[in-house]
Order: C-alpha cells, then sequence, then structure tokens
C-alpha cells in the first residue's frame, strides 16, 4: 500500500497535536479543580476556627486579621440587625447570598448562624470571598500546563511545517527524476539550504548532464555508424570513378607529350585531393594512427595553398601565403594535409567571392604557430562553440565533416586547433608541437595556447 512521505512525516504529528489537545484541557481542568479545592478547604478552615472551640468573640479587629490571612470579606450581621464588616467602606443592609457584588466587585459567600456557646451565638457571619482572586488563583493553576501544552504544540507544528517542506522539496526531486525517465536532462534548480536534499539534487544535476553527454555521444556514434554504412558502398564507386580518370588523364599526358602540362597537373592534383577526401570520409570516427615521418611544414603547407589556387583565382579571392625558412618535425604527412586543407577551403568558403584569405606561420624551436585568417562574417553564434563536431556547419549545402576531421589530425599530432574574431577577421590557429620520434605514434609533448 503507497503512503506518502507528507502522510508519514504529518500524519503522527497530527496525533502528537490531538494527544496534546487533550492532555493540555485535562491537565488544565484539573489545576482549576485542584485550585477550587484548595480556596474552599482555605474558607473552611477559617470557618472552622471561628466556630469551634475555644471561641473567641467576632469582633471588628479579629475579622480584620483573618482577612489578612485568608485574603477574604468578612461581615457579621448581628441579631437586631447591624452589620460590621471588613469592607473598606463598610457595608450595610447585607443579605447573604451565594454570590454577591460589593463595591462594583463580584464575591462568593459562604455564610453560617454562629451556635450556642459561641460568644456571638445566633449572629450571622458571612465570608466573602473575591471573584477576582478565585479567578487569579485558578489561572495561576492553569497556565504551568497551557503553557507547556502551547510549547508542545508550537513544536509540533513547526515540524509539521519542516516535514511539509521537506515532503514538497522531495516531490520535485522526485518531477525531476521522472522528467529524465522521460528523456528530459534538464538540470533543477539547486536549493539555498545547504543540506542532503540539496545534495542529491547535485548530484541528480550531475546524472543529467552525463546522460545528456552519454545521448549525444550515442547519436553521434549512430551518425558514424550509419555513415560508414554509407560510406563503404559510395566511396568504392567514387574512388573507382576518380582512379579511371586518374588513368585517362595520365594516358592522354604519355600520348600528347607537346600539350601544356600545368592544365593536367591541376586535374591530376584534384584528383587526389578527391581521393584524400575519400579517405578522411571513411576514417572519420575510427580512431587516427598516423605513421610519423619526417616533413617540412613550410613545404607541406604550401602543397596545400597550392592546390586550392584554382578555387581562389574562379572566385576572386586574394590568396595570401608567404613562406619563409623551413621547420622539420615528425608527423603523418596526408593527415596533416588533411587539416590545413580542411582549414584553407573553410576560408575560402567563409571569405566568399571577392574576399581575401591569408596564411601567416610563426616558427618557433619547440612549436610551429599557423594561422589561417579569412574576411568572412565568422561562425553563426548558435554554432560557434561546437565548430569541431561532426556534422555541424552553418553552411546550406554543408556536411559539417571538415572541421571534425582538422580536430581529430590535430589531436593525433598532440596539435591544438582554436579559432577567434580578430577584428573584422576569423583566424583559426594551429599550434604544432615539434616531435622527433619517429613511428606510429606522437611523442608525448606539452602544447601551449597562443594567446589571440
Amino acid at each position: 500500500m503507497y503512503v506518502s512521505l507528507r502522510f508519514r512525516l504529518l500524519g503522527p504529528l497530527l496525533l502528537l497535536l490531538i494527544a496534546d489537545a487533550a492532555v493540555t484541557g485535562w491537565a488544565a481542568w484539573a489545576a482549576a479543580g485542584r485550585a477550587e479545592g484548595r480556596i474552599d478547604g482555605q474558607l473552611r478552615s477559617v470557618v472552622r476556627q471561628l466556630t469551634e472551640p475555644p471561641t473567641y468573640p467576632l469582633t471588628l479587629p479579629v475579622m480584620h486579621k483573618m482577612k489578612e490571612l485568608s485574603g477574604a470579606e468578612f461581615v457579621l450581621t448581628r441579631r437586631n440587625g447591624e452589620a460590621e464588616s471588613t469592607f473598606d467602606p463598610p457595608v450595610s443592609g447585607f443579605q447573604p447570598a451565594v454570590e454577591v457584588t460589593v463595591h462594583g466587585q463580584p464575591h462568593r459567600v459562604t455564610w453560617l448562624t454562629l451556635p450556642d456557646g459561641h460568644p456571638n451565638a445566633g449572629d450571622v457571619l458571612s465570608v466573602c470571598y473575591p471573584e477576582s482572586l478565585r479567578q487569579t488563583a485558578v489561572w495561576s493553576a492553569v497556565r504551568p500546563p497551557l503553557v507547556l501544552g502551547g510549547a508542545v504544540a508550537v513544536t509540533a507544528a513547526l515540524i509539521a511545517a519542516l516535514g511539509s517542506r521537506v515532503a514538497n522539496r522531495v516531490r520535485q526531486v522526485r518531477r525531476h527524476t521522472r522528467a529524465i525517465a522521460d528523456g528530459v536532462y534538464e538540470p533543477a534548480a539547486v536549493p539555498d539550504a545547504n543540506d542532503e536534499l540539496r545534495d542529491l539534487t547535485v548530484s541528480v544535476n550531475e546524472l543529467c548532464a552525463k546522460l545528456s553527454a552519454y545521448e549525444l555521444e550515442l547519436k553521434h556514434t549512430e551518425r558514424l555508424r550509419v555513415l560508414g554504412q554509407f560510406s563503404g558502398g559510395l566511396a568504392h564507386q567514387l574512388r573507382n570513378a576518380a582512379t579511371g580518370a586518374k588513368l585517362a588523364v595520365q594516358l592522354y599526358r604519355s600520348e600528347h607529350t607537346t600539350a601544356d602540362g600545368e592544365p593536367l597537373d591541376v586535374a591530376l592534383r584534384q584528383l587526389a585531393r578527391i581521393e584524400s577526401t575519400l579517405q578522411q570520409f571513411l576514417s572519420l570516427g575510427r580512431p587516427a594512427t598516423p605513421v610519423f615521418e619526417p616533413y617540412d611544414l613550410i613545404e607541406l603547407i604550401s602543397s596545400v595553398i597550392e592546390l586550392h589556387r584554382p578555387q581562389s583565382r574562379h572566385a576572386g579571392i586574394t590568396l595570401g601565403w608567404h613562406p619563409n625558412g623551413s621547420w622539420m618535425s615528425h608527423g603523418d604527412r596526408m593527415l596533416l594535409g588533411h587539416l590545413f586543407g580542411n582549414l584553407l577551403g573553410n576560408a575560402l568558403d567563409a571569405a566568399g567571392p571577392g574576399g581575401r584569405v591569408e596564411v601567416a606561420c610563426h616558427l618557433e624551436s619547440e612549436r610551429a604557430v599557423v594561422d589561417v585568417i579569412d574576411s568572412g562574417p565568422g561562425p553563426l553564434a548558435d554554432i560557434s562553440d561546437k565548430l569541431f563536431a561532426p556534422f555541424v556547419t552553418g553552411k546550406e549545402q554543408g556536411v559539417g565533416l571538415g572541421l571534425a576531421v582538422a580536430k581529430q589530425a590535430a589531436d593525433a599530432h598532440g596539435a591544438q586547433v582554436e579559432w577567434f574574431r580578430r577584428g573584422e577577421s576569423t583566424v583559426f590557429r594551429v599550434v604544432i608541437p615539434r616531435s622527433e620520434r619517429g613511428g606510429s605514434e606522437p611523442a608525448p609533448v606539452a602544447v601551449t595556447s597562443v594567446a589571440p
């Protein structure tokens, strides 16, 4: 049977409040009864002292003394109708009754006719106890249980309020976890109170972040799986077509030795670029296993730029590159070609017709800093923080693989690739550490980012 946490917390408190009210009421009633009994007993004792032997004549000084001891007022009505009293001012014509009002104050009255043998035999003695003193005595007796009961009730109410607040916060966590179960991984607001429920909320938010990351990774993996299945057959067909075209160009060149060779060289380079792009497409999502060999960075970048010059000329884009010197290291020339080729291709697309692209290289002893700068407007704001993720693109006809391939190639060489805006230009910066190690894996080299 389902029993809510609110009921578990507040049910016992409700029973406690009912029990507290009952006990407090009984204790107050009993205390009031005891107070009334004490007053009645006190008055009976006074009367007994006045009427039982040895007896004393009831004079006004004696009655004042009894007033000081008991707090009651005394009225002695003689047989001739005259009356003496301790009231101030004295009363006359007093008629005994259960309750009387004297000088505006109510009194409870006990009276008796003094018996034979008493010096005042036949006189009527009235003992008038002020109602205010009786109420004060009763309230003094009732107040402690009422205060204690009230304190218990207030404590229970505070605990009930705290329990209700805890139950509400638990319900919020429950709603949040149900949203997570429905696939909504939005973090919940962390409460201000520093307690276990706050820690639970923080843990649930961490779970949301991890589940969101796992979901993105799963979608990414699924995309790559589908892409791999699709690309297998497509790449095979495209590669066959590119190989056939390359053989045709090479055959034509061998048969026409007097023809202008530059256009044919450009065609062969573009066919090689197609093959390289297909290789990037096939390798995306698989761990890169670079084959390290000596290379000259300046020479490698120059070859990539020459491959893109026909595109820049056709679009009327100024492509600037002023190599100076050389910088030798070890790395995978094909992967590095993918890295700079994709950055340069993106820069040309971003600059657009009539735009400007500059490639700058700053060489140091242990690292090289390469900047690819374009005059374009920069990436869209909604994708600027995830440019290097697969399938993220701001181009209408783009696939979103170029920068992902560039990032993968950079990671394979322990390099760092980043982007930033500089004035009206967009800069993609690559920081490559020098590697003197051959083999199939890069040496671990600490890379320090160069500030924009």
